[in-house]
């Protein structure tokens, strides 16, 4: 299972950092992603991290966010800084039992229940 935290309401600039603990799975051997989903728009990858540790994020996020793992807790970090209203979601965290990190939310096996963010303008 996944639990998702630390959404919330921050000004536009701000930052938060989401949590995923998962439960009954290493996070060490499994991909891990965010997704978000904004009212009236389909779920839209945000990052990821490979069984590697390798990282890779949408464009419209890069060089603002950072996912991060730490093995130790089975958890799994999305720290987000320089925050845009567009940036508005609710996130939800994933987890793939394959090995090939993908974009689709379709190929993934688990999901958590999903953190509110909303940045104000």
């Amino acid at each position: 299972q996944l639990q998702a935290s630390g959404g919330g309401l921050v000004q536009a600039g701000g930052s938060l950092r989401l949590s995923c603990a998962a439960s009954g799975r290493s996070v060490s051997i499994t991909v891990m992603a965010w997704f978000r989903q904004a009212p009236g728009k389909e779920r839209e990858f945000v990052a990821g991290i490979k069984r590697s540790a390798s990282t890779i994020y949408a464009d419209s996020v890069k060089g603002r966010f950072t996912i991060s793992r730490d093995n130790a807790k089975n958890t799994v970090y999305l720290q987000m800084d320089s925050l845009k209203p567009e940036d508005t979601a609710v996130y939800y965290c994933a987890l793939d039992y394959g090995v090939i990190l993908s974009t689709g939310s379709g190929s993934y096996d688990r999901w958590g229940q999903g953190t509110q963010v909303t940045v104000s303008s």
